[in-house]
């Protein structure tokens, strides 16, 4: 199965042979892909029982688990790497949970939409309204996001809590890197990608 190019962007930034742990891993795609090209070994945490199901047919070890609990059963770096994508915006403690990512994480990959792009902008400006796009598909009033930020907020973040950021990318609706988004990534990025790590 061809991998979406927002993971494939993901999976370029994972060295073969690590040990992975993905937070919110959602139906596996991504640590399947993982194990089966770059010869990662790792687990998955998930809260929804369908995911999960899904995970076990694909061959992921996953463990049912609520990110905003903590993760305080895993030892300090004890991954090569800590990925969740997606998943910051549905958080109740998100800053928490990425100090933890960087815990137990040499590297922490995390990805989510972009609240500052133009046309969440000019759903406020103009309409008035909580904007409904591609990335943000859902209504204010049954949106699982609770925390949305734009790419501002979370350099902003990075820089307080002390994270070092190693690459960061920005992609448009298809999920694909452009040179707008590469250029202005705040205004015309519709989501973000970055690796962290905490300064030594």
């Amino acid at each position: 199965m061809k991998l979406r190019s927002d993971l494939d962007l993901i999976a370029g930034w994972i060295r073969p042979g690590a040990h992975v742990l993905d937070l919110g891993c959602g139906d596996g795609t991504l640590l399947s892909h993982l194990q089966a090209q770059r010869g990662v070994t790792g687990y998955g945490l998930e809260i929804d029982p369908d995911n999960i199901t899904h995970c076990i047919a694909r061959g992921v070890d996953v463990i049912q688990a609520d990110l905003d609990q903590g993760l305080p059963e895993f030892n300090s770096d004890g991954f090569d790497y800590v990925i969740m994508t997606q998943s910051l915006q549905a958080l109740h403690f998100p800053d928490r949970v990425l100090d933890e990512m960087l815990r137990i994480g040499r590297e922490g990959i995390v990805s989510f939409p972009n609240m500052g792009h133009w046309k969440c902008r000019l759903h406020l400006a103009v309409g008035g309204r909580m904007p409904v796009t591609r990335a943000l598909p859902h209504q204010w009033y049954d949106t699982p996001n609770i925390h949305m930020c734009t790419v501002d907020d979370f350099e902003r973040l990075c820089a307080e809590r002390g994270y070092r950021v190693l690459q960061r990318a920005s992609v448009d609706r298809h999920h694909r890197t452009t040179r707008g988004a590469s250029m202005l990534p705040n205004l015309l990025g519709e989501s973000a990608l970055y690796r962290l790590q905490r300064h030594p």
